[in-house]
């Protein structure tokens, strides 16, 4: 049995954290090269990434480049595959996804990730074990602190017999040590992670496999910190952002000052820190994101001074912050692969895979795991406000769970989660997606628009915006908000791709239209997705492709396929954008002619 293919979201994901990582932070080049590479691969175009364009495209050369004179292409492809073994061999160990270049070519391959365990918990090579580095924040004891006193020695050559007895030692030592891992493993099984499996349910993946053992569930959400270590203007225009658009997520808890002596020690395994540091350059700012509890650097990114400039430092922000700090971001992904019991951080985990993967089975994880905490008593706005989109998504899709899904149990959950967060950014996103679907158009771009005003650093809140206005046929408007937070977000999910393609297709812009519906392909197939992809095959003339599509369109969404009109209207499309879907699929062999 082949392999699973990681679904393009995912992928996407993946390579925001590692464009944003200490091991590319220093090669600007390898950054480009690796993000026009993925992108022209995910965009269906990986048969075109030959040495010439990549030549041209990414290097700046010209129509007279020589690949057998000029070895610029051979050699930075070569330096980018070493820096790809470097980041998952060390920082990059965890994520799901591996992206590599195969040798002989420039296309990516990407393979899921099975194996999770940090460098730090395998055995050393030498059969040496290496001292625990202090935490962070943390004082040393004087013990640890004292330096040693003891006279120099001199290391002479071991005997024969000593080393026999070191052997002998070494065995027993990691012998013993696997026996007191399998009697961890044991307990770990029997204890589980209980809050992730429900009797009705049956297994359902649980966040974090690997690591030490987690001695506490964790409730709360992650707790974020600042450090400001820079000076000058733009320094402070880079804290005042961050600090602005840290305190409009919902989906953290924002402490706003640098961990000391005074934090709750016991919840650091799930608090980070936002470090401001001189950069490279005079007027840089290097910005930061660290674990407390283990040190570990989550992302580097260095801002010049003109990235920090007024009127576009907080652009940059948001692209930052978006790609950290949502549950589709480093942090929770950070949680997510280590062996940290979590509550709520766990669903959310959950939820945003269905976004990126959306399957029944995805979406029953995510449901369950959210209706369990609801079930408990939980207090949290955006709890109750991500579970009315799961349940309008069951109504949506029919989804076999919750059985008997309605449109009014979902807006039920989404008026809850607006009297518990009256300024939760999440809570008013939910409000209106439900009224856009009972087709209260002006009432959802309202309560839209208050959810982008709540948050303008989470490039999230800006997509559901544009969204809602493409969707309302207010196209101009809408198209350029969600288009700018696709481009400056790699590792948006599929649904901005297919509101881009739509606003892209309306305003009559075929190109972005085709590119757009091209970054939907995913493991699980949508009627809609799929003629989306079938109208962007026509429009860039691959008569093949679109062949293709049809026939998958045809055999898997018959019903689809007859009169897919009824589907566009049972989903309150505008009449006009309707109209212009159908006469594309009919032209393209979908549809019933009458």
């Amino acid at each position: 049995m082949e392999p699973a293919t990681p679904a393009a979201p995912a992928v996407r994901a993946t390579l925001e954290r590692l464009l944003a990582s200490e091991t590319f932070g220093r090669s600007e080049r390898a950054r480009r090269l690796l993000r026009y590479l993925v992108e022209r691969e995910q965009a269906g175009e990986g048969d075109r990434l030959k040495g010439v364009s990549i030549a041209m495209d990414v290097f700046g050369k010209d129509g007279d480049f020589d690949a057998s004179t000029d070895a610029v292409v051979r050699v930075q492809a070569g330096r980018l595959r070493e820096l790809l073994d470097q980041y998952f061999a060390n920082e990059g160990i965890a994520e799901p996804v591996r992206i590599a270049i195969p040798r002989g070519g420039y296309v990516p391959s990407y393979e899921l990730n099975a194996i999770r365990l940090p460098d730090e918990a395998r055995p050393a090579a030498t059969g040496q074990v290496a001292p625990p580095s202090a935490k962070p924040f943390e004082n040393p004891t004087p013990a640890e602190a004292a330096p040693a006193e003891a006279a120099p020695t001199t290391t002479t050559p071991a005997s024969p017999a000593s080393a026999a007895s070191l052997t002998s030692q070494l065995r027993f030592f990691w012998a013993a040590m696997v026996l007191v891992i399998a009697m961890l493993g044991v307990l770990v099984v029997r204890q589980g992670n209980a809050f992730f499996h429900s009797d009705a349910a049956g297994p359902v993946e649980t966040a974090g496999t690997t690591g030490s053992v987690a001695s506490q569930t964790f409730e709360s959400l992650p707790l974020i910190y600042m450090a400001i270590r820079a000076d000058g203007p733009e320094a402070t225009r880079v804290a005042s952002s961050l600090r602005g658009g840290l305190a409009g997520f919902d989906t953290i808890d924002f402490i706003g000052r640098e961990p000391d002596a005074t934090r709750d020690s016991s919840a650091d395994p799930i608090s980070f820190v936002f470090d401001l540091i001189p950069g490279p350059a005079p007027g840089d700012v290097t910005v930061e994101l660290q674990s407390v509890a283990t040190g570990r650097v989550l992302l580097s990114r260095n801002l010049t001074s003109a990235e920090s400039a007024p009127g576009v430092v907080e652009s940059n922000v948001a692209n930052l912050l978006t790609s950290t700090i949502p549950a589709s971001g480093a942090i929770y992904n950070y949680i997510d692969q280590s062996d940290i019991r979590t509550s709520q951080i766990g669903c959310l985990v959950f939820n945003d895979r269905y976004y990126l993967d959306q399957s029944a089975k995805t979406h029953e994880a995510a449901y369950r795991c959210l209706e369990k905490l609801v079930g408990t008593g939980t207090k949290s706005s955006l709890v109750y406000s991500e579970l009315a989109s799961l349940h309008l998504e069951a109504v949506n899709n029919h989804y076999a769970y919750p059985p008997g899904a309605t449109i009014e149990q979902a807006m039920s959950f989404a008026h809850r989660a607006i009297q518990m967060g009256p300024m939760s950014p999440h809570a008013h996103r939910a409000y209106g997606y439900l009224n856009s679907r009972l087709g209260n158009t002006d009432e959802a771009i309202r309560w839209m628009r208050k959810a982008y005003e709540l948050n303008p650093y989470d490039l999230g809140m800006a997509a559901a915006y544009g969204y809602g206005l493409i969707f309302a046929g207010r196209y101009q408007e809408g198209t350029p908000i969600l288009g700018h937070a696709v481009d400056a977000f790699s590792g948006h999910p599929t649904w901005w791709d297919y509101g881009l393609f739509v606003g892209a297709f309306m305003q009559g812009d075929t190109k972005r239209a085709a590119i757009a519906s091209e970054s939907l392909r995913t493991t699980a197939s949508k009627s809609h997705y799929l003629a989306a992809r079938l109208i962007g095959a026509k429009i860039s003339g691959r008569d093949k492709l679109a062949g293709q599509l049809a026939n998958e369109l045809t055999v898997e969404f018959p019903k689809f396929a007859a009169d897919p009109r009824a589907t566009f209207v049972d989903r309150k499309y505008p009449a006009d954008l309707t109209d212009r879907l159908v006469q594309s699929l009919r032209a393209a062999g979908i549809g019933n002619p009458s």
